[in-house]
């Protein structure tokens, strides 16, 4: 059997903040908090031996002192699943999101910064 992926961890300088920022654009819930470290669920948890296919991952937002200074290594993709892509892409910048250049040209994603600066892709042609 292969590894499952449950979680990703996102170092930042505030955790609660950035949390409320993804529990919004994800419709996830805080499942934890305590000493810098907030980790979020999605808000109804699937059960994992009765859902057929992927497992939304959680996100564990931890404190760190220092700050983003490059480009990330790795993101995250979301996908809008009941308006078009412009429409989630403005719902997202209403909630913090700022619009980036990446040296994208023609692409068929936009892409994003969380508050804390850390780049996401809004798709347009995926589907969960």
């Amino acid at each position: 059997m292969a590894s499952r992926f449950t979680e990703l961890a996102i170092d930042c300088a505030d955790p609660g903040s950035l949390a409320r920022f993804w529990c919004a654009v994800l419709d996830y819930e805080v499942l934890d908090e305590e000493d810098g470290v907030v980790t979020i669920v999605p808000s109804t948890q699937p059960d994992l031996k009765e859902r057929p296919g992927p497992i939304p991952p959680a996100l564990t937002l931890a404190a760190v002192p220092e700050g983003k200074t490059v480009k990330n290594r790795l993101h995250i993709d979301v996908n809008p699943t009941d308006r078009s892509q412009e429409e989630e892409v403005t719902r997202l910048q209403a909630l913090g999101a700022r619009h980036t250049d990446m040296g994208q040209k023609e692409e068929t994603w936009t892409v994003l910064t969380d508050p804390e600066g850390n780049e996401f892709c809004v798709l347009a042609t995926r589907h969960p």
